[in-house]
């Protein structure tokens, strides 16, 4: 998968000292996602298991421990991945509307 932009994910571990443990693990998700080749929903979650995969092509992935959360627009047939969101477990819980980022 192309994935796009990750200087978001730069940007967030190096925000706050609180975050610099996000650093290795953003890095290693971001790998991961890059060299794989999800042709579906059904396949992404197939392959990890506690992404959620949520409608309009979203997918919320879990790191740290589900102290972190990566929010991604999806495009399947062009093998893409969009950052939207990259934050705390708090700042997603409050997001009003999914769907708007």
């Amino acid at each position: 998968m192309r994935v796009i932009a990750k200087s978001r994910l730069r940007q967030f571990w190096s925000s706050s000292p609180a975050h610099r443990d996000a650093r290795r693990q953003m890095t290693e998700w971001y790998n991961y996602c890059a060299a794989a080749q999800w042709r579906t929903p059904h396949e992404l979650k197939a392959d990890i298991r506690t992404a959620s995969v949520l409608k309009n092509n979203r997918v919320v992935f879990n790191l740290c421990g589900n102290k972190y959360r990566i929010v991604v627009l999806m495009d399947y047939i062009r093998h893409g991945m969009l950052i939207r969101f990259v934050g705390t477990h708090r700042q997603y819980a409050e997001i009003d509307d999914i769907e708007s980022i």
